[in-house]
């Protein structure tokens, strides 16, 4: 089979194609003929750096080969013994073994059945793929930990990118008022995913907008940004931050306006993936893929997804 190992971590030449054998399987498992990868910011962030690669990665001393990604799309060819939920020739999506080493980047993938769901009929592959790392993070995000409801109103950062533009979604689809921060050429795409409002963060302060928001989704790395995520929302709201860590002086500023806070990581589901997959049948719930690229220029889609601009998702065929 066709696969994109990693030499080391470093740059994207470091991601060589290859023929490898076709993976075995787990009693647990199903082999997924890849039809679509999805490509994130954590993909390149792993693939340049060593220590993060073998955190998410999850990696033993010497294992080789090293093939990174996490999400897919496409048809189950076999299945493990204790495998009953799938079948031969249904088609399927998820994010699989994150965190760990999903092994993405290939033709065929073993992938655990609790980590996937059917992909429903009246979407592509490209646009399930797109909807498995980042979906999940907004889903888990706003539903698991931010416990998002009606008349909620709901800031949500970086609203144009990956997560993002599926966090609008999954708000308004809960019913929340939802207020997406995003550069002014995005803003078409929030307004249109449903956002009420737009703020553009190169001309707008907005903690100085915002004030009462009952659910923030902080997508930065800075602790600066969570204070001012802090500033913006409401005594007694919640805060879930999918980067930065509430700590010292956040942690003790975030409790004396009595929130609720969380920096999550997010996790295989196969069941949040079947609860996703109800909201794209029924068309709640919509990928926005900005660019696909063939599987042998998955260099050009890290420098792509690296640059930080790109609006929703890109994806990966085969």
């Amino acid at each position: 089979m066709k696969a994109i190992t990693l030499k080391s971590a470093g740059g994207v030449e470091n991601l060589v194609l290859e023929a490898l054998e076709v993976p075995t399987l787990g009693s647990n498992e199903v082999l997924v003929q890849v039809k679509a990868i999805s490509i994130n910011p954590v993909d390149a962030f792993v693939r340049g750096n060593e220590e993060v690669l073998n955190k998410y990665l999850q990696l033993q001393p010497g294992e080789s080969p090293v093939i990174i990604g996490w999400d897919i799309s496409g048809v189950v060819t076999k299945t493990g013994t204790s495998v009953s939920k799938f079948k031969e020739g249904d088609e399927v999506f998820g994010m699989v073994k994150f965190p760990g080493h999903g092994k993405a980047y290939a033709e065929y993938v073993a992938a655990p059945a609790s980590h996937l769901a059917l992909k429903p009929e009246n979407i592509s592959h490209e646009e399930a793929a797109a909807a498995t790392l980042a979906a999940l993070t907004a889903w888990q995000g706003l539903v698991t930990y931010g416990k998002v409801q009606k008349n909620d109103k709901v800031l949500i950062d970086a609203a144009g990118g990956g997560v993002g533009h599926y966090a609008i979604q999954i708000a308004k689809h809960f019913g929340a008022y939802v207020i997406g921060i995003a550069s002014d050429a995005k803003k078409e795409l929030v307004l249109g995913l449903g956002a009420d409002e737009h703020l553009d963060y190169n001309r707008i302060k907005f903690e100085g907008q915002v004030k009462d928001a009952d659910l923030v989704l902080d997508s930065h790395f800075d602790a600066d940004h969570l204070s001012r995520s802090i500033d913006a929302t409401k005594t007694g709201g919640r805060i879930i931050s999918l980067l930065a860590f509430f700590e010292g002086e956040l942690a003790e500023k975030a409790k004396a306006k009595d929130l609720y806070t969380k920096r999550m990581s997010v996790v295989s589901s196969g069941e949040d993936m079947e609860a996703l997959a109800g909201l794209l049948q029924s068309g709640a719930l919509q990928s926005h893929v900005s660019a696909t690229f063939p599987f042998d220029e998955m260099s050009k889609a890290h420098e792509q997804v690296s640059t930080g601009k790109t609006a929703g998702k890109i994806v990966v065929t085969l």
